[in-house]
Formats: structure tokens, sequence, C-alpha cells
């Protein structure tokens, strides 16, 4: 007589866990300085990106916890992660400048191990079958950060450079939109599906327009910044929170911070009402 097997364990409720954030927004926007008001951040720079050192030097931001100098290597990068799994410390937040950059990174990984250095149409982009291969190296990033906010309780924030690409409109004409800038749709796309909230800070321009004839417009402004939450025609943005469309973002890192996570407490409040 067969016995009867202990069911698995079903909850309703959801796992308690830091969140995920991806931040893209052009050059200058202010991410770095939106990273370093995180609390107790430690910063992991990819290869070229030292932009908080700058910030730090120039006496814009106050000294801010970093690897030191730059990750050359995927290796290397998972290596900084492992460390922070691992080891005791007092960091409650993680941020990488740039995710962008460490898929960059993973390439050249995946490219000397994988097609022996070759990156051309006899390599690497053979069939685009590197960034197929890639997608484990990247699985593994991705993995060991939603690690970190399990067993350590560490926030995530990866920052993004943002590029204009065409978007292939299968209702209608085609149309350009602000993206991270990815080299590749399948690395955005696990990426996208794992943050819990993709945020586009950019500053704020308004057109105006004379007369309903005229086609272009003169901008104005340029200086105020938002963040925004919710997908648009425009850019690429999604949040699990129920965030506001907009967030401002003007006075700096802590004040955009602030903004940011007070808009974090409201839409959790309105859940509970």
């Amino acid at each position: 007589m067969a016995t009867a097997t202990s069911p698995p364990p079903i909850t309703t409720t959801g796992r308690k866990r830091p969140g995920a954030y991806i931040l893209h927004g052009p050059e200058g926007v202010g991410k770095t300085s939106f990273g370093a008001y995180a609390p107790k951040p430690i910063f992991l720079q990819t290869k070229g990106e030292t932009g908080l050192e700058t910030l730090i030097n120039a006496g814009r931001l106050p000294p801010t916890p970093h690897f030191e100098g730059e990750c050359e290597t995927w290796e290397q990068l998972l290596k900084n992660v492992r460390w922070l799994l691992e080891e005791k410390h007092e960091y409650k937040t993680l941020v990488i400048d740039t995710l962008n950059g460490a898929e960059r990174m993973c390439y050249d990984y995946v490219t000397t191990k994988h097609f022996d250095g070759k990156t051309g149409d006899d390599g690497f982009l053979s069939y685009h079958k590197g960034y197929k291969v890639a997608m484990t190296d990247w699985r593994r990033l991705l993995n060991g950060l939603d690690m970190l906010r399990t067993q350590k309780q560490m926030a995530v924030l990866c920052l993004c450079h943002t590029t204009r690409r065409t978007f292939q409109n299968p209702e209608g004409p085609d149309y350009d939109r602000y993206e991270p800038a990815f080299e590749s749709r399948d690395a955005w796309g696990l990426s996208h599906k794992w943050a819990d909230a993709v945020l586009f800070m950019t500053f704020h321009t308004e057109v105006i327009t004379q007369g309903r004839k005229q086609i272009k417009g003169k901008a104005h402004g340029g200086q105020s910044r938002v963040i925004y939450t919710e997908r648009h025609a425009s850019y690429d943005a999604k949040n699990r929170f129920g965030l506001v469309e907009e967030i401002e973002a003007d006075g700096g890192g802590q004040i955009a911070w602030n903004n940011f996570i007070g808009a974090l407490k409201d839409a959790r409040n309105k859940k509970e009402d």
C-alpha cells in the first residue's frame, strides 16, 4: 500500500527581501549620486566607469564605500559579489555602475572561454551564438544578486546608460524610444524580468509649438529632473510596487533618493488602506 507523501510548503505571502532596481538615464542626469544615498551602499564599478570617484574627489559626494578601482573582468565581478555574500559586513545596498558595463565583460569572458577569443563571424558573432551562450553566465550574476537579497538582506541597484532605439511597432509606424544600452535583447529581457522596478531618470523638457501646422517645437527647460516608473512609448520603465508615474528628482542625489523612498512608502500605505 502506497504511503501518502507530505505536501510541499504552500504560502499566500511573498518573501521579505529588499528590492532589485535598474535605473537608466542619460549622462550627467544624476544616476551615481542617486545610488550614493541608498542605505549603506557599496559601489561596484565596471571597466571604464569612474564617475563615483570623480564626484567624490570633486567634493560633490561624501566618501562612499566602493571596491577599489574598476572591475576589469567578469571573474572579478562575480568574485566581488561572492565576497559580499560570504563575508561579514554592514553594507545594505550593492550599486553596480553600470549593468551594461557588466554585460560587455560577460561577452569578453564568453568570447575567450568558448570562441578562442574570436569576436567576428567565425567566433562570438557567428549566427549570434555568443549572445545565446552568454545567457548561462548572465543568469549566474542575476542569481548571485538574488542570493544577496535573500541571504544578506541587501538591496541591489543597477545603474545603466541609456540609448535611443527604434521600436518595431506591430500595430503601426515604428518609433524611437529610450532603453537601457544593452547589446543583447536576451540579456535585457532577463534583466528586465528580474528587476522589481526599471526606472528612467531624465531631464524634464517642455516643447512649445506655435500653430497647429508646426511640426517641430522649441524645447524649454532641461534642468529639472524626473524619474519615470511606468512604461511609455518614449521610454522603458516598470514597477511592481504601484508607484506614481513620476517622481521629482531635483535638488541632488539625497533629495531624489528620499523622494523615491517616500513614493515607495506611499504605495505600500495605499495597498494597506
